[in-house]
């Protein structure tokens, strides 16, 4: 009895260890080094919702005689975890000259839908309403998010001045997004979350008490928004995404070529959901920039 005493909680202590691992390591935060010049400021409040605080790291680089562009960076989690320190590879970026503003959003256990698209909004607000404070061109904002945070970006720069999801930061008259970088997202919440592919239960967790209602969920899907005033949207998918399925991207770019938006779409081959070896990260970041000249910015 006491031999079978002592095994039981060895595996207690082992299985509390094992989860003190993955909590230390669900708060890694990386490295951002940035160019000399730049500027950091970290924790910038850019909206407040009862309690909580919805933080955004700037970074901007030394001021020239006129604006710069500005790339908003949104993380992915299933929109349930990840956190903004989790977010780097800004290199590429500060390289070319452009500012980034790297956000946090309420996760499902502090909202439900749509809580993250208005924090997305909120925060892009910020930006436009304190562009001269920044030294952001206005003209030249860049949405960028992967997978739940590649649905942010797509809401955030789709809904333009369709204000539904705007009430905590009201005020700002015109909200124009110069692209949207969209890597591996959901386009489709409804079918995301019950569609033939895939039964995802963060859909259904971040929909709440909607989690039966198509017409909501449509709401909050970036595919409903596409309409041709949006602006450019590049996307990149890896055709072997069990997470989020590749269709949902393939649909997507579909409904911009139809409506006659410019669009360029990756396919990473056999790629899964994101974790792309470092050559193809290179490339998709050269392909980036290359888009974003493309399209003046």
């Amino acid at each position: 009895m006491r031999m079978i005493l002592f095994v039981v909680l060895l595996l207690v202590a082992g299985v509390a260890r094992a989860q003190e691992k993955d909590a230390d390591t669900s708060k890694a935060k990386k490295a951002i080094t940035v160019p000399a010049g730049f500027t950091k400021q970290l924790d910038v409040v850019y909206t407040k919702v009862g309690d909580w605080d919805g933080r955004m790291d700037i970074y901007t680089p030394p001021k020239v005689s006129k604006p710069t562009p500005v790339i908003i960076n949104i993380h992915g989690g299933g929109w349930n975890h990840g956190t903004k320190e989790e977010q780097g590879g800004f290199g590429p970026f500060f390289k070319a000259g452009y500012a980034v503003a790297n956000i946090e959003y309420r996760l499902v256990q502090v909202a439900k839908a749509p809580g993250c698209i208005e924090d997305t909004r909120c925060a892009l607000i910020y930006l436009i309403k304190n562009a001269k404070a920044l030294n952001i061109d206005i003209k030249k904002i860049v949405i960028m998010g992967s997978s739940a945070g590649g649905h942010l970006a797509l809401m955030g720069g789709l809904l333009e001045n369709d204000n539904r999801f705007d009430t905590n930061c009201p005020g700002t008259e015109r909200i124009k997004v110069a692209a949207i970088i969209d890597k591996f997202g959901i386009t489709d919440v409804w079918n995301w979350g019950y569609g033939l592919v895939i039964h995802s239960k963060s859909a259904t967790n971040w929909l709440g008490t909607h989690a039966t209602d198509k017409e909501f969920a449509m709401t909050v899907s970036p595919i409903a928004y596409v309409k041709k005033s949006s602006p450019p949207v590049f996307i990149v998918h890896g055709n072997a995404d069990t997470t989020v399925p590749y269709q949902q991207s393939v649909d997507l770019h579909q409904k911009l070529l139809d409506t006659g938006i410019k669009t360029e779409f990756i396919t990473v081959d056999g790629g899964k959901h994101g974790n792309f070896t470092p050559e193809k990260t290179k490339e998709i970041n050269d392909a980036i920039l290359t888009f974003l000249k493309e399209v003046g910015i």
